[in-house]
């Protein structure tokens, strides 16, 4: 008999915890929670019908001939016409209409209440994005969270930073300096979840990445690659210019041995009129004609009278080692005196 009164006040104990636990449902619930909807108290007589319907789905429990239906688990009704949940998901979220009928079929009540559910706050975790300036922008990730209804607050040292309600904040960089922690705290109507504080610094990191890689990588990457852009223009512009000086020094050869296929030997009779090395030839001297049969009254030529001075002939130009000896210029031919043909002394005319 013991044993029997032990569990019998087990019993009432579990029934009475569970009517204590179970609480009226508030406009703000938070998803897991048990709640009562209740059913006005002038409309608690067992013998009425009452039926129960969620607006947003086609949940519907129903009280007929004392007789109970319903087709969503979890949603059951109480001896006083009451709706109960037995833990409220976000699906339970709306509102629920009640019509309450007479034995005989007259409709003779109809209401409704609207619940909210909302999930547990995440707990977000901030995130520090540095730029090269030296500032910083700090975020509040709430874990991809979709619900709508959240707010976020921003802790310094501890200590609730007013004027910033959003999930983004920015600190220049003298605040970036002081080394202070911070932390965000993201908040529904029903819970609220803070992050862990973090101390900022962009000593790190923050200040060596470049387009999402290491800077000082980047940096050799694009000193590299300078470097080579330089050697190969240093190399194409040395190739030019030796591709250059040999086509010039190419076309002086072909120039010099045409001048040297134009000038004839010594025995020739044409003289070329420059040299090879493209100077003036030197002009013939000019030789003094003298008339085969003088007359009288002209006296012949005698050994005393000067001789044509003959022109000096011009240096030669300077010759460059690396040329072929261009050809022996012609010499200027001696002036010779012409020997005197016997003639017969002059007869005149009878």
């Amino acid at each position: 008999m013991s044993c029997q009164h032990n569990l019998l006040f087990l019993l009432l104990c579990g029934f009475a915890a569970l009517s204590v636990s179970t609480e009226k449902c508030q406009k703000d619930l938070r998803e897991g929670t048990p709640c009562i909807i209740k059913l006005p108290e002038k409309y608690n007589d067992k013998s009425n019908d009452i039926k129960w319907t969620h607006v947003s789905s086609d949940a519907v429990i129903e009280r007929k001939n004392k007789k109970t239906k319903s087709n969503t688990p979890g949603l059951t009704l109480e001896e006083d016409g009451s709706l109960r949940f037995q833990s409220v998901s976000l699906k339970d979220m709306g509102k629920y209409i009640y019509t309450v009928s007479s034995s005989d079929g007259t409709e003779i009540g109809k209401d409704g209440e609207e619940i909210k559910v909302y999930a547990n706050a995440p707990k977000p975790v901030v995130k520090i994005s540095c730029t090269t300036a030296g500032n910083a922008t700090l975020t509040c990730d709430m874990r991809n969270s979709k619900d709508s209804s959240l707010t976020v607050s921003w802790y310094k040292e501890g200590k609730s930073i007013q004027n910033i309600k959003k999930s983004q904040m920015f600190l220049s960089s003298v605040q970036v300096l002081e080394n202070k922690p911070y932390s965000c705290e993201a908040r529904n109507p029903v819970s609220a979840n803070k992050s862990e504080s973090i101390t900022v610094s962009c000593d790190g990191p923050g200040l060596t990445k470049l387009f999402g890689f290491d800077f000082w990588l980047m940096v050799g990457i694009l000193a590299g690659g300078a470097a080579l852009l330089l050697l190969v223009i240093c190399v194409l512009v040395i190739c030019a210019c030796r591709s250059c000086h040999q086509r010039t020094k190419r076309l002086q050869d072909e120039e010099e041995f045409r001048l040297a296929d134009l000038t004839p030997g010594p025995t020739g009779t044409n003289r070329s009129k420059q040299t090879a090395r493209g100077q003036p030839a030197p002009p013939i001297p000019q030789e003094d004609t003298m008339p085969c049969n003088p007359s009288p009254e002209t006296p012949p030529r005698t050994q005393n009278q000067p001789k044509a001075q003959i022109r000096a002939r011009p240096p030669p130009p300077p010759q460059d080692d690396d040329e072929e000896d261009p050809p022996p210029l012609p010499r200027p031919r001696n002036k010779q005196h012409r020997t005197k043909r016997n003639q017969e002394p002059y007869r005149p005319m009878e």
